[in-house]
């Protein structure tokens, strides 16, 4: 344990912290998960946002993203983790660890609710970190506020119940680790137009949403 956080550590240092290697491309991931969900959702929806943010940004993100177990040592190769899909969602106790160990040195994720993912995905991180609540996050948080403004929170995007938006995020001493989107559907935002029919401006509010999202990430974690 005590080398996978060393191990955690230097990786958070070298992509968060700036260094030698500030001039190298960062690598970020989709996390593939046990229990039913369809993790593999929205499969254009990373490399759309991906290009978006490295030309819109100047962000110096790897091109094609990569896919990661929550149970893996890989996971810790990835400052930023995304995860999706629609329904279960469940981790053994090693990936619970796993992930309580990346999320504790650095790592962040961001669960985006292709809808019905809610009560299983809050309910597992609520495991990784029993001593942490959700906590929604109010319009005036920084995270609506970086390259682009989006004073009444999160844009929506696709509807599902006809309910407002919502972020909640988990921290962990003082830091966001995970951020969970809700009732917005950011990831079919990102996907190619043609997948769902999308406005260009629809598609457009979803990348700048999630620009911002990782621009706060990196910026301020």
């Amino acid at each position: 344990m005590k080398e996978r956080i060393a191990y955690c550590q230097v990786i958070v240092m070298l992509f968060m912290l700036g260094s030698v290697v500030s001039q190298a491309q960062t690598p970020i991931a989709l996390m593939k998960y046990n229990g039913g969900g369809d993790w593999y959702a929205n499969p254009t929806s990373l490399t759309n946002l991906i290009a978006f943010c490295n030309t819109q940004l100047d962000m110096n993100l790897v091109p094609q993203y990569a896919t990661v177990d929550v149970g893996s040592r890989e996971i810790f190769d990835y400052p930023f983790v995304h995860a999706t899909g629609h329904g279960n969602i469940v981790f053994s106790q090693p990936e619970i660890d796993n992930l309580r160990t990346y999320l504790s040195s650095g790592g962040f994720l961001h669960i985006d609710d292709n809808y019905g993912l809610k009560d299983y995905a809050m309910g597992q991180m609520q495991k990784v970190f029993p001593d942490s609540k959700w906590v929604e996050l109010p319009y005036s948080h920084p995270i609506f506020h970086q390259k682009y403004d989006f004073p009444h929170g999160l844009p929506k995007i696709h509807e599902h119940d006809n309910l407002p938006p919502k972020a909640y995020a988990l921290f962990h001493d003082g830091r966001m680790v995970c951020l969970f989107t809700w009732e917005c559907d950011l990831g079919d935002g990102w996907e190619d137009l043609d997948v769902h029919n999308d406005s260009p401006a629809t598609h457009l509010k979803a990348l700048q949403m999630g620009a911002n999202i990782l621009q706060y990430v990196f910026n301020l974690n």
